[in-house]
């Protein structure tokens, strides 16, 4: 319930600073994934057909 007298928040603003703040987290999660998460490296093997090699 609204008091009477209390401000409400527009929708549209309300709106608008939840997805800032999930954007934010989304933000912070990737940033926090790049420096903290080191790949690792491996070797990789493909099979070519040999209809490829042959013009």
């Amino acid at each position: 319930m609204v008091k009477p007298g209390a401000a409400r928040v527009p929708s549209l603003f309300r709106f608008l600073v939840i997805l800032a703040v999930l954007g934010g987290l989304v933000l912070a999660a990737m940033v926090a994934l790049v420096t903290f998460v080191e790949p690792q490296e491996r070797e990789m093997t493909q099979t070519v057909p040999a209809n490829r090699l042959k013009p």
